[in-house]
Formats: C-alpha cells, sequence, structure tokens
C-alpha cells in the first residue's frame, strides 16, 4: 500500500506577531489559511522548527506537550496563547526508529512542549488543534547537508497522510526587518529569494544539482544578507530530503515588507 504525504516549507513570521493582529502579516496569514486547504487534513503533522536546535535530532514524544513562549516583548495577550493540540508519542517512536535505521542516531524528549515555529502557524491552519503533532528539533552547527540526510531518513516513515512542515523563513534577517530598506536591501531580498524559487521548483535541474546547490546555499546572491544565521532556512533542507523532487507548488507572500517564499511536495511512497 502506498503513502500519502504532504511537505511544505512556511514562513511562520515574527514571533507571536501573526496572531495578534500585525497586519505585516496578512499575506503570510492568507498564505497559510491557502495552503491547508490546499492540502487533505492530516492523521499527524511531524513540524521541523527553526526554534529548536539539539545535539542529535530529537523528537517531543509526551502526550499532551505545552506552550514554549520563546518570544520577549509581545503585549500579555501573546504569552496567553493556546494551542491544546496532542501529541504523537507512535509517531515520535517512528521518527526516531527511521533516523537509526539510516545511521542517524536520535533521542525521544518527554517533556518539551511546543515553541512559537508550531503553534503560530498551525493556530492558523489547523485552528481547532484538533490533530496529533510531534516537533523535530535541528542539529547543532546546522550542517545543510545533514539536515538533507535527515530528510531522506525520513522518507522512510511508514504513516499515512502525514504532514510534514518545515517552519522556519525563508528571509530571516531580524535588523533588516526593523530598519529602513534601500535599494540594496531590497536587490538582496529578491536575488535570494528568486534562486530559491529556481532551486526548489526548477524542473531543469537534476536531483544531484538541487542538492548541491541547497549544500552550498551560501554561494547564492544576497544569502547572508537574508540569513546572518541560517536556522530560518534548514527546515527547508530537511523537507528537500523527504521529497527530493522539484516542489509541486510555490507561494509568494510579503512579510514585514520582505518577500518570502514557500514550497508544497505532494509525494506518495
Amino acid at each position: 500500500m502506498k503513502l500519502k504525504r504532504n511537505i511544505v516549507y512556511i514562513s511562520h513570521g515574527g514571533g507571536p506577531m501573526p496572531l495578534i493582529g500585525d497586519t505585516n502579516h496578512d499575506e503570510m496569514v492568507k498564505t497559510l489559511k491557502q495552503i491547508a486547504v490546499e492540502v487533505d487534513k492530516p492523521s499527524a503533522i511531524l513540524v521541523i522548527s527553526a526554534h529548536w536546535e539539539a545535539r542529535l535530532p530529537t523528537v517531543t514524544s509526551g502526550k499532551n506537550p505545552g506552550i514554549i513562549y520563546d518570544y520577549g516583548g509581545f503585549p500579555k495577550e501573546a504569552y496567553e496563547i493556546q494551542y491544546p493540540a496532542s501529541g504523537e508519542p507512535a509517531l515520535a517512536n517512528s521518527v526516531v526508529n527511521a533516523l537509526k535505521e539510516n545511521g542517524i542516531d536520535a533521542l525521544q524528549d518527554e517533556q518539551r512542549g511546543f515553541d512559537h515555529g508550531l503553534f503560530v502557524p498551525l493556530k492558523i491552519m489547523y485552528p481547532d488543534a484538533d490533530i496529533p503533532c510531534v516537533q523535530l528539533s535541528l542539529v547543532h552547527g546546522l550542517n545543510p547537508d545533514l539536515h538533507i540526510q535527515i530528510g531522506k531518513a525520513l522518507q522512510s516513515l511508514n504513516w499515512d497522510n502525514l504532514l510534514v512542515i518545515g517552519s522556519g523563513s525563508s528571509f530571516h534577517n531580524l535588523r533588516a526587518f526593523f530598519t529602513p530598506g534601500s535599494q540594496e536591501a531590497h536587490a538582496n531580498n529578491i536575488a535570494f529569494d528568486d534562486w530559491l524559487e529556481e532551486t526548489m521548483s526548477g524542473d531543469a535541474l537534476q536531483e544531484n544539482a538541487r542538492e548541491q546547490r541547497l549544500t552550498h546555499w551560501t554561494s547564492a546572491p544576497g544569502a547572508r544578507y537574508c540569513h546572518p544565521r541560517e536556522e530560518h532556512l534548514i527546515p527547508l533542507h530537511v523537507c528537500y530530503g523527504m521529497a527530493t523532487k522539484p516542489s509541486d507548488k510555490t507561494f509568494k507572500a510579503e512579510i514585514i515588507k520582505k518577500q518570502s517564499s514557500m514550497f508544497l511536495w505532494g509525494v506518495q511512497s
């Protein structure tokens, strides 16, 4: 029997801002809702969040994870947000087993809750919080090839109708978000975003070439302007490793006056 899964790399915006009425996130909110409509309601969700790095790939395995308000300086309502989705220990176990069977050591964490890389976008996409969720960490060092290999290992997950979300942002330069934009800054944003779209959706690229481009992403135009540190990009590498094909659809959204791209794959295995 073939297993169906959808894989999507998204931008989750600035902290809780999409949930507390910030108009600079209106396009992002609309795009996330559109993605949720386009995919079948999943049986479970696996989120690779930019906001969790660990020594080894680590998954949340508690039955009822809490919320981690991993941001500061926002109004009181930002710390009252709830997303009471259950965990899915069986999925967490399957993720660890898939990684270990492919030579990647991994751990489970029963105590860790959901950070805003999960609860912010999912509160927009699936507000009823009725789909069990598991988070997977990034690995310290943010090695792009390792994260592609993690994605490839997860191809063997035996879980039907799974939604895998790489939750980060294709543009993540915090200083640039809140300083007046220049022509050069805009050009760097667009140049990297165009390169990323060509890399992820270009049918002319062979998969080994696509993988090499992602592995050496720092050579792309505007790369380090858009990602002074790459934790918000690396979830894309896990998504691509799981899909190993061009994305089926690209979504564009302006977020805090910067262009961002999101990518969706449908996969059967």
